[in-house]
Formats: structure tokens, C-alpha cells, sequence
């Protein structure tokens, strides 16, 4: 049997995708590209707000184009929140909610056109089960994602994620354990530790996140460890002190900002204020000058006047930040916030998402400039055989190329940073 799949969403889908393609790889399937012809198609959507939701749409159209006689199943948070929206696309056949993703190559014998979707949908109540994810991210499989964390008991306004994938829940800590030490030995170079919630990590038995950092730190693996993304709320001390002192962990933290008003983050429902992030910033920057710090910001969120516009602008302007991922609000489905009737205008929303995304470029220049002329460890990822080049990160999350005509995949090499070049940094081999 042929099998297609696809994934829409963050990189716990794409690592949750491909466990469930082992699955299938494992009864025997033979996995084929995205529209080839296949007999049956597993899309993995994202719903975490309703752009996203009619890409999923559009997405499982495609699918059904190319391939009108396979056998079509949804998966995902877009197929656990509307199960009957996506029954209604003509031509899927089974519909898997959050309890059931990883149960497809079981609850379905026969992967046959069915006359009418099977809805394998049901409420979360707190008992649903972690489920073990790890993927590669990159085609040259030098860095894999894994998932030690999943769900979310935040209640932030504009986000249906909770209600989604569920309550946090995680890997328990032994068991990662045994995960870090089997990852010592396989082909990949970086991993990135990635959750819907990661820092809500806590196990059964108490150990938290921070647990989780002074353990792989005390393991010394052979790769490097990065952080995808952690609340400022669960941005400790600790963490800061370990990631600062260890050969192991990249110093590079995503923090989710969304805004840098308190008004606006109280209205979020946010758990912390501007002052707890501006200290958390500090704490990094302090301990670890070259460290990459990136942010999430919403822009034209409910009730954002001008003015609050302008208070998260300054503040922004004042951290040291190094770059933003900038997001235009738009109303979900099932959130408070689409039930808050200030809504801000749709062009003063991308004028402000403009204007964020321009206050990005000089932050992220600014941080290049200031690691130009010093040495970082590279993991070289692509190579263009024109121009001679390779690409790849440097620990602190700099992009950046340097010419080598030496087969450098799956090692390391230690560049100095020499200019930039368009969004990425230029260097040489020391």
C-alpha cells in the first residue's frame, strides 16, 4: 500500500505525523511524496485559528484532487474541533480526534472508500495519554524534534489549543532519560526539546522542566540541546544559571511575549506582566551575553488602542531582543476573545503587524552585528554547489554561510562570523 501524508501546524505535529508514519512504515506501507499517486492520504491538521482552519480545508481539497479514489483520513486539532466540518468535505473518509491519532493503522482494517466519514472523536476530560514523538525537522537530518510535552492548562482569551489537545501532560522523566541516552547514539546533531506548553513539563513524581535541563545538562550527550519555545512564567533562575555554564544547551530562548502592554496581557489573561519578562531578558542577557532571545508578539488583539499599540512598541524597542515572530490577531471560533466586540480594524492590524515586523529586522541586524568577529560552532546543513557555499545555525541561532569544498555533513565546524549577508551572516572555517 502507498501512503501520502501531510502536515499543517508547529513542530509537535510534524514530529506527531511522522510517529504515525513509522507506524504505517512499520506494517510495510510504502511511503510516497505529497500528490503522487498513493491509496491512501493521513493529513495532520492545525487549528489554531480559523486562517488556519480553511488551509486545512484547502489542503484535504488537494488531496482528494490528485488522489479521488484513496482513502482519506484527518487527523490533528482542526479534525478534533470540527469533526463534523471536515465530514462534510466530500471524499474523506475517516475523521481522528486527539484520543485516536495515533490508532488509525488499528481502528481501520481496510483502507477502503468508505460511502460515509467515520468520526473517531471524542471529549477530552483529563485522561487523555502522552504519546512518545520524535521527528527530524530538516532534510539533511541533522537536527530531530522531541516531544516530551503535550496539551496545555493555560486559559489564555484568544487561543483553542487547550481545547484541542487537552490537559499538560508529558514524558515521564525516567523514561526521557532513556530517550536522551539512545539519542547519544543516533545519526543527528541537534535536538530540540518541543512541547504545546514545554515548560509545564511535570511528571508524576514532581520533576519539573528545570529537572529536565540539569538532567541532560549531568548527561553530557554528544549533541547540542536547544529549547523551542518556554512561557516567561517558567523561565527559572535555575534553567538560566544551567543553560549559561553548559556545553550542551544553545543559547537561544524563544519566550512568547504577545504583547508588551499590561493592559493587553491582562485582557490575554496572560500569566505574568511586562515587568516579569523585562527580568527574565535581563537574567539572560546578563548571564549570557551572545544569546539569541526571540519573541512572539499578536498584534490588533481586542481593545488594542493606539496607545497600547505604542506601549508595546516601546517596550519592545527597549529589550534586547534579537528578533520577533509577529502575528496579525485573528478571531477562533470558541475563544473569549472573539466574543470581545472592540475589534481593531483589519488594515490598522497589518499596519502594526508591518510595523513590528520592521522594529524585527533592526533588532535582528543589531544582534548580528554585535557577533560579528566571534567563533561559533556550526552544523553545516545544505551545501549550493554554484556558489560553493554551505549553510547552516550557529548555536545562538544565527543563520549564516561559509565556503568549503569538503564533504562536512553530520560535523561540525567552528566559523568566524565576518559579515552580514541579506538575512544571514557571512564567515569562514577557523
Amino acid at each position: 500500500m502507498k501512503v501520502a501524508f501531510y502536515n499543517i501546524g508547529c513542530k509537535v505535529n510534524y514530529a506527531e505525523l511522522s510517529q504515525i508514519q513509522s507506524q504505517f512504515e512499520r506494517l510495510g506501507a510504502e511511503v510516497v511524496e505529497f500528490g503522487n499517486p498513493c491509496d491512501a492520504v493521513i493529513i495532520n491538521t492545525c487549528t489554531v485559528t480559523n486562517m488556519a482552519d480553511a488551509d486545512c480545508r484547502k489542503i484535504i481539497r488537494r488531496a482528494l484532487r490528485a488522489n479521488p479514489n484513496a482513502f482519506v483520513a484527518v487527523t490533528g486539532c482542526y479534525a478534533q474541533m470540527r469533526p463534523e466540518e471536515v465530514a462534510k468535505i466530500e471524499g474523506v473518509d475517516a475523521i481522528f480526534g486527539t484520543k485516536y491519532k495515533f490508532d488509525i493503522p488499528i481502528l481501520i482494517e481496510k483502507f477502503e472508500k468508505f460511502d460515509k466519514p467515520k468520526i473517531f472523536v471524542s471529549q477530552l476530560n483529563g485522561d487523555v495519554p502522552y504519546h512518545f514523538a520524535v521527528s527530524t525537522d530538516n532534510e539533511s537530518r541533522t537536527r530531530v524534534v522531541l516531544k516530551i510535552q503535550d496539551g496545555c492548562d493555560y486559559s489564555c482569551t484568544y487561543c483553542i489549543i487547550p481545547k484541542a489537545r487537552g490537559k499538560s501532560r508529558c514524558l515521564p522523566f525516567e523514561a526521557l532519560k532513556h530517550k536522551i541516552i539512545e539519542l547519544n547514539d543516533s545519526e543527528y546533531e541537534e535536538v530540540v526539546l518541543s512541547g504545546i506548553n514545554l515548560g509545564e513539563y511535570k511528571d508524576e513524581t514532581g520533576k519539573t522542566f528545570t529537572d529536565v535541563v540539569e538532567l541532560i545538562d549531568s548527561l553530557q550527550p554528544r549533541q547540542r540541546y536547544r529549547i523551542s519555545s518556554i512561557e516567561p512564567n517558567k523561565v527559572t533562575d535555575k534553567i538560566i544559571d544551567i543553560v549559561s555554564k553548559s556545553n550542551v544547551f544553545c543559547p537561544h530562548f524563544h519566550i512568547p511575549m504577545q504583547s508588551g502592554s499590561d493592559t493587553v496581557l491582562r485582557m490575554m489573561r496572560r500569566r505574568y506582566n511586562t515587568s516579569k519578562y523585562r527580568t527574565v531578558v535581563e537574567k539572560i542577557k546578563d548571564k549570557m551575553p551572545n544569546a539569541c532571545i526571540g519573541a512572539d508578539v499578536i498584534t490588533g488583539f481586542p481593545g488594542e488602542t493606539d496607545e497600547l499599540f505604542e506601549e508595546t512598541y516601546n517596550f519592545i524597542e527597549g529589550l534586547p531582543l534579537s528578533y520577533l515572530h509577529v502575528f496579525t490577531y485573528s478571531d477562533r471560533n470558541g475563544t473569549i476573545a472573539n466574543e470581545i466586540q472592540d475589534k481593531v480594524p483589519h488594515e490598522v492590524k497589518k499596519d502594526r503587524t508591518r510595523i513590528l515586523r520592521k522594529l524585527s529586522d533592526l533588532k535582528r541586524r543589531k544582534f548580528y552585528e554585535s557577533q560579528i568577529g566571534n567563533i561559533f560552532q556550526v552544523i553545516p546543513e545544505e551545501y549550493n554547489a554554484e556558489t560553493g557555499r554551505w549553510k547552516g545555525w550557529t548555536e545562538n541561532y544565527i543563520r549564516c554561510e561559509f565556503i568549503s569544498d569538503a564533504n562536512l555533513t553530520k560535523k561540525r565546524v567552528n566559523v568566524r562570523l565576518e559579515t552580514i549577508f541579506g538575512e544571514n551572516c557571512l564567515g569562514t572555517i577557523v
